[in-house]
């Protein structure tokens, strides 16, 4: 292998890693990003609604 094509590889590995991390980055915060376009309000989780817990034998 010659010392161009080592060298082209080299920078071809790299920008290949470079890319790969710039996905996962941008992917994360993509995720964890809060809407701004959105009011406040919105943005409350509704609470689960809470049902009558039944009990073994109970009918």
């Amino acid at each position: 292998m010659s010392l161009t094509m080592a060298i082209l590889m080299l920078v071809g590995m790299w920008l290949s890693v470079a890319a790969a991390m710039l996905w996962g980055v941008l992917r994360i915060v993509r995720r964890h990003a809060h809407p701004h376009h959105l009011p406040p309000q919105a943005l409350v989780k509704p609470q689960p609604v809470r049902r009558a817990r039944r009990h073994a034998g109970a009918h």
